[in-house]
């Protein structure tokens, strides 16, 4: 996705938003059939088309993608109604458009529109409504890839999560969507690595709160705090990946971090081992002698969960933490890491670090079963997992992938402007090594 942006574009958008909006207002713009995961889903978005796209040609292409694109205009559209429901069926319909395709120049287009309908939803709706209008915000700037055109998103956008994050009378369901939103855009749009310090000191605020206390005991917290507490400690886990190498000698919470591991909720217990392990990765990374001063203490209670037999807990809960705390136990005592291969069409990524992992994992929770099609066909994914350009698919691979003529046209579409583009930058002797 291009880093810079025609502005001169900007002032049109509304004009097309109210055309968009005149052009289709007597028009039933989605059924609640429509937004579903099940219609809009990569796998069967266009399954009513495929057949009719194989037999007509580029012509049956088009008017699918004409199709298409006429429903996510519907959506945008109904993002402004009056009745929550619809308002509720439209942003979903949007999320699972944006999770499963690549709709880079669609929505550049209406990048602003878009932007101001999520603003209004976070500061108007209710606590569901705000979720899935956090939860767009993030695929909204993963579509638009690191530039100045998330840049821009994310700084209409940002003041409003903080609120939110920081508000202990917003909705709880809110505030836990905006914990893990706030964390992945500011991965992707953040400018400023300043203003990343000091959106992971908002996390801070939140997490240290289920600090175990010094004798040992638990403060009470109820289990949707400790879930937005959660968040926003992987969150801030995530944002240790971009830190630089002083940053991470200033914030390294080793000390008090196992605290969190006498958590009661096993998703805690999990997140803040899985932190542990990934800050030993980066420190052992800027300084090969690390040492840890309370290793021994860290490594017995590490064992404990990871051959935990408390009676108290649940067995999913038990069999779940003991394979985790395995993995992490290998990684602070041996610096080890289980790797773990994801493939892709006809591409493989290893996953084979926690820095990596946390990354990932990160991505996934937004794009869900479109992380495979993201893989392989957006730029800023795979210019973040090192990937390369789009691979251009031809009519073998796609028989074998069993994708349509249409997506493949997509998808190829995709690769082209990803490899002009790189061409063009090597080119442009003008560019700014360091961009990325």
């Amino acid at each position: 996705h291009p880093s810079a942006v025609n502005l001169h574009n900007s002032p049109s958008l509304i004009c097309t938003a109210k055309h968009t909006r005149g052009h289709h207002g007597n028009v039933q713009p989605f059924s609640d059939e429509d937004a579903s995961i099940e219609t809009l889903s990569h796998c069967s978005s266009f399954s009513d088309t495929t057949s009719v796209a194989d037999e007509g040609g580029e012509a049956s292409e088009d008017t699918a993608q004409e199709d298409f694109q006429y429903k996510l205009k519907g959506f945008i559209d109904s993002t402004v109604d009056k009745s929550a429901k619809t308002r509720q069926g439209a942003l979903d319909g949007l999320k699972t458009a944006m999770a499963t395709r690549i709709l880079y120049e669609f929505i550049s287009e209406r990048r602003m529109t878009i932007t101001d309908s999520i603003e209004r939803c976070l500061k108007k709706g209710k606590g569901e409504e705000q979720r899935a209008a956090a939860s767009l915000a993030c695929l909204l700037c993963i579509q638009l890839g690191s530039g100045i055109e998330s840049e821009e998103v994310f700084k209409t956008l940002k003041p409003i999560f903080k609120n939110i994050l920081a508000d202990g009378s917003a909705n709880i369901q809110a505030r836990q969507a905006v914990a893990t939103s706030l964390g992945l855009c500011t991965l992707v749009a953040e400018d400023d690595i300043l203003d990343v310090q000091a959106t992971m000191e908002c996390f801070e605020n939140l997490f240290t709160r289920s600090y175990a206390r010094m004798d040992g005991t638990c403060p009470s917290i109820n289990p949707q705090t400790s879930q937005l507490h959660t968040n926003s400690l992987l969150s801030w886990a995530l944002l240790l990946t971009i830190c630089t190498p002083n940053q991470l000698k200033d914030i390294l919470h080793l000390p008090k971090l196992p605290r969190l591991l006498e958590s009661e909720d096993v998703n805690m217990r999990i997140a803040a081992g899985e932190t542990i392990a990934l800050l030993f990765e980066l420190a052992r990374d800027v300084d090969s002698d690390f040492e840890f001063d309370d290793w021994d203490a860290l490594c017995d209670k590490l064992n404990a969960l990871a051959t935990d037999c408390n009676k108290h807990r649940a067995k999913t809960d038990k069999r779940k933490q003991r394979s985790v705390f395995r993995d992490i136990l290998k990684a602070v005592e041996e610096g080890d890491f289980q790797s773990e291969a994801i493939r892709f069409g006809t591409e493989r990524m290893t996953i084979d670090s926690w820095v990596r992992k946390r990354t990932y994992d990160a991505f996934r929770e937004f794009v869900g079963s479109g992380m495979n099609y993201h893989l392989q066909a957006n730029e800023f994914i795979r210019d973040v997992f090192e990937l390369g350009p789009p691979m251009l698919v031809d009519s073998a691979t796609m028989k074998a992938m069993k994708i349509s003529r249409f997506e493949r046209h997509l998808h190829n579409s995709a690769a082209f402007k990803a490899r002009t583009k790189a061409r063009s930058k090597f080119r442009d002797k003008r560019v700014d090594v360091g961009e990325f």
